[in-house]
């Protein structure tokens, strides 16, 4: 396992389409009719299966297919101090489908100690030979932040938070601290999932935001700044490699465009691997 290093020449996002008997599980834990424990029996069955297959297609890592969560980014955030699980009465607008109603709502001091992500990784690391590492997915401390200024939840947000400063540095601590715990842990390959750039590079989002009187490369540093103070201090060996996505809801899109808004940006800045 030591000669193998993240990036590898072909891979995967890490993220699957979750299957039935876990869609059935979650239903039936949520009505009560099975134990958290029942729930989390069906998410290693399933897991294990799904490993199974990434090893035969010859991948080099593997992941649990993010098949705890409920969201491909919310779960992670729902895992810090001081972010509360919350519905809005809408969900995110993808072209011609809605989805479910979940985000966040900042109730304190956001930190990142006993993350429950930390546990989910170890599961998937005993599976781990000479042909494969674990690579554990997130949502980038950009995506957060765009989160918490959803619509209305900048309101909230800035009541919290009245120095905007002090939010940035608290949300890449609390990514710092997750970082080391599953590095700690035996990570050593993280990913970044981030919309934040896809949704950079859709007009209708450039149009909305000079709207707004705010500028594109503005905002963009600043997501920019609070990934890269996420990353200070990470270890030589720990790889960190960002996908970045214009989204996936039933196979619709939520943005499009071509990079060339942010390439100069992301491409030549942000302090990844990949």
């Amino acid at each position: 396992m030591a000669t193998l290093r993240s990036p590898f020449r072909y891979d995967f996002v890490g993220s699957f389409l979750r299957p039935q008997a876990i869609k059935t599980a979650r239903a039936e834990f949520k009505a009560g009719e099975i134990t958290r424990e029942q729930l989390t029996a069906v998410e290693n069955e399933q897991i294990t299966l799904l490993i199974e297959k990434q090893k035969r297609a010859g991948y080099h890592a593997i992941t649990d297919g993010e098949f705890r969560r409920s969201y491909w980014h919310l779960d992670f955030m729902w895992g810090f101090a001081g972010i509360d699980e919350i519905e809005l009465d809408h969900g995110y607008y993808f072209q011609g489908e809605e989805t479910t109603h979940g985000s966040i709502r900042v109730s304190g001091k956001i930190s990142g100690e006993n993350h429950p992500f930390v546990e989910h990784y170890k599961f998937v690391k005993q599976f781990e030979d000479e042909n494969c590492i674990t690579r554990q997915t997130m949502p980038a401390p950009a995506q957060l932040l765009a989160e918490l200024y959803r619509e209305d939840n900048g309101k909230n947000t800035d009541a919290v938070y009245p120095d905007h400063e002090q939010l940035l540095q608290d949300i890449a601590a609390a990514y710092r601290t997750v970082i080391r715990d599953l590095y700690n842990a035996g990570c050593r390959s993280i990913q970044f999932d981030d919309c934040t750039w896809g949704m950079f590079c859709d007009p209708n989002y450039q149009a909305f935001i000079a709207q707004a009187g705010v500028k594109l490369e503005d905002q963009a540093n600043e997501y920019l700044r609070l990934n890269n103070l996420a990353l200070e201090g990470r270890p030589a060996d720990l790889a960190l490699t960002t996908h970045v996505c214009r989204g996936n809801y039933h196979s619709t899109w939520a943005s499009r465009g071509g990079y060339a808004p942010i390439a100069p940006i992301l491409f030549a800045h942000e302090n990844v691997d990949a």
